[in-house]
């Protein structure tokens, strides 16, 4: 691997170094070949026939310079200090084999000086649920942090209950948070210049050719926050847990915690146990995304001599909203094999109200789309479709029959060839439900990982039928059931 290890150059106050605390008896859980071949892990011989021992803690390669990072960050929309890599180390940072810079942080490691009341360790089921989460999201085309793999061991956890310790890999294109940001100015803002000059130069370098290169850099990061949060609406994805040490600088996907995909369409889904208030319902995350970088731009503040000023900052989030409706309203649109226009996103709107009205399965309903414009082609499709239109009401059946008249004349007017495709590679057949990950999870708990492998497949061509799928991948829960738990330590 082509190792470029810059954060450790940084200041010192920024990180702590220290060695992974070995898991007991360290077994392979999973390992993601894509991801090794990516990053040229696979061309290493001795990583390849010790990655067990290296994200197990007990063999560091001397390439390696394994550090805790320091950040800080707004939890639930309260100041909550300094935080830190809790149970995470920052491994090493290699060129990928497209010369993008990706960071390998091993999580699970054992305990740091950020570990406030933790014990650093990370169990099996929260470890599956993110290895698989971001493989998903990748796979989905949305920009996420994935995993090179997992191990899982004999070290004891207690959290709800005593679990297997394990640790994953994450690979991601950055692990610099807002949050990172929030700790410089409040406890060395001394650093502020020197650090939002590493984000430039190591992350967003096209910015060093704008007339003022920080106040680019930053309208770049409202913009990629916000087209991230519009590709997880488009998908029905809510993340759960969107505190402002939780979103990465580079726009992509981070900490997979109380996440979920959503299944029966209910815009104020909480999937968090721990969201009483539904701060971080799906509804609210683009309104979230805002908020934090509302929160996250006046520290910049300091930089005068860069021309940053409350209304160059201004500037910098003004795209925001814009940039997110366009993208959502663009995705929307595809979904439905539309032109981006007027006549289609007030189509998609009464689609999604129907699906709401009716609690309808989101991902099912709109692929079941496919059999409807094309039902000869497209057989599974037009199941789904059956399927949908049996749980409508004669009230619902009404509506339905109206509007699906006035797409198909929409349909009519573009290419149906064009729409077909567009609709498939906007529409997935398999997403992340949570009792698949559960399935898995049992399954795993008990030392079985065929499950695991069969699903990691599944979800690696997402928008394809698959032979090896089962009824229970595409399943809904029933309308009114009980939402299953989902925790931060799920």
């Amino acid at each position: 691997m082509r190792y470029q290890n810059t954060y450790a150059q940084l200041d010192t106050r920024l990180y702590h170094e220290q060695l992974p605390n070995p898991l007991d008896n360290p077994r392979a859980g999973h390992f993601n070949n894509q991801v090794a071949d990516q990053l040229g892990w696979t061309k290493a011989a001795d990583l390849m026939a010790r990655w067990v021992e290296i994200l197990g803690g007990q063999y560091v390669p001397a390439e390696f310079q394994p550090l805790s990072m320091a950040y800080a960050g707004h939890q639930f929309g309260q100041w909550a200090g300094q935080l830190g890599d809790g149970r995470g180390l920052l491994m090493t940072q290699v060129l990928d084999k497209n010369n993008q810079l990706q960071d390998l942080h091993l999580k699970g490691a054992g305990l740091t000086p950020y570990s406030r009341m933790g014990d650093g360790r990370a169990v099996l089921r929260s470890t599956i649920r993110e290895y698989l989460c971001g493989h998903a999201l990748t796979q989905l085309g949305i920009a996420s942090s994935n995993a090179l793999g997992f191990v899982v061991s004999d070290t004891k956890v207690r959290r709800e209950r005593l679990e297997a310790g394990a640790a994953l890999m994450r690979v991601a294109d950055s692990h610099i948070r807002l949050g990172h940001v929030e700790w410089i100015a409040s406890f060395a803002p001394d650093l502020l210049a020197e650090f939002t000059d590493y984000m430039i130069d190591t992350y967003y370098p096209e910015c060093r050719d704008s007339e003022k290169p920080v106040l680019a850099f930053l309208q770049a990061v409202v913009e990629r926050t916000a087209r991230m949060i519009a590709d997880w609406q488009l998908i029905g994805f809510a993340h759960g847990v969107m505190n402002t040490d939780n979103l990465s600088i580079t726009g992509s996907t981070l900490d997979f915690g109380p996440f979920g995909f959503m299944e029966r369409f209910n815009p104020a889904w909480i999937n968090n146990h721990s969201d009483h208030s539904g701060r971080y319902a799906y509804q609210n995350q683009p309104a979230i995304g805002h908020w934090n970088l509302n929160v996250w731009l006046p520290h910049f503040m300091r930089l005068t001599q860069a021309g940053v000023t409350r209304e160059t900052l201004a500037d910098c989030l003004a795209p925001y909203e814009a940039t997110f409706m366009q993208h959502y309203q663009q995705g929307l649109c595809r979904k439905l094999g539309l032109p981006h226009q007027r006549e289609s996103l007030s189509l998609a709107f009464e689609w999604l109200t129907l699906l709401e009205d009716n609690l309808l399965d989101y991902t099912n309903s709109f692929r079941a789309l496919l059999g409807l414009i094309a039902p000869n082609e497209h057989l599974y499709e037009q199941q789904l479709l059956a399927t949908m239109t049996a749980e409508l009401n004669p009230e619902a059946q009404q509506v339905w029959q109206v509007w699906s008249t006035r797409y198909l004349a929409q349909i009519q007017q573009v290419s149906i060839t064009q729409a077909i495709e567009e609709m498939q590679a906007s529409n997935p057949i398999y997403i992340l439900r949570n009792s698949m990950a559960q399935r898995v999870i049992v399954a795993a708990e008990q030392g079985q990982f065929e499950e695991l492998n069969r699903v990691f497949d599944l979800l690696a061509k997402p928008y394809t039928l698959q032979d090896s799928a089962i009824e229970l991948d595409t399943l809904p829960p029933a309308p009114h059931a009980p939402q299953m738990p989902i925790s931060c330590s799920s």
